[in-house]
């Protein structure tokens, strides 16, 4: 009896979809924070991300300074469009990648409350885009698991 080989639907990198795409702008975060000359209060923090990195002529005549804030905020949401995409997968990876979502929710609000550099609101919403993260992964899952449970009003 021939058997078929198995493809697997996920590109073949399965571990590698258990990571939590989010951890990126976290970690780029704490590189920032974490090179400071200043030390690593909130303030020099606030300045480095708000520094303009180069400016956009617009056609309204005015100048549109882009930080390094807004750069890391609009990568961010990005990233969080795609996890979004990753959680509608039914797969047992995604379990892992759920687990590993919280814990990096779980670093970031230590790192946000008790880490001075960290207290910004660049960070803050990128805490925020991790507990979104957190909270549709379960979300999507429980409502994929009760479709699966339930058979239907016939």
């Amino acid at each position: 009896m021939a058997t078929t080989p198995r493809v697997d639907a996920g590109g073949g990198s399965s571990m590698f979809a258990a990571v939590p795409l989010l951890a990126l702008p976290v970690i780029v975060y704490n590189l920032v924070a974490l090179t400071l000359t200043g030390g690593f209060k909130a303030t020099d923090a606030t300045a480095r991300m708000n520094e303009a990195l180069f400016t956009i002529h617009m056609t309204s005549r005015t100048d549109w300074a882009v930080s390094l804030g807004d750069l890391l905020m609009a990568a961010s949401l990005v990233v969080l469009f795609v996890e979004l995409l990753k959680s509608t997968t039914s797969r047992k990876i995604a379990i892992i990648n759920h687990s590993l979502s919280m814990v990096l929710f779980i670093l970031c609000l230590v790192e946000f409350l008790l880490a001075p550099a960290f207290a910004t609101s660049t960070f803050f919403l990128i805490t925020l885009m991790v507990l979104l993260d957190v909270l549709a992964g379960f979300i999507v899952t429980i409502v994929a698991a009760r479709r699966d449970v339930d058979f239907g009003d016939n």
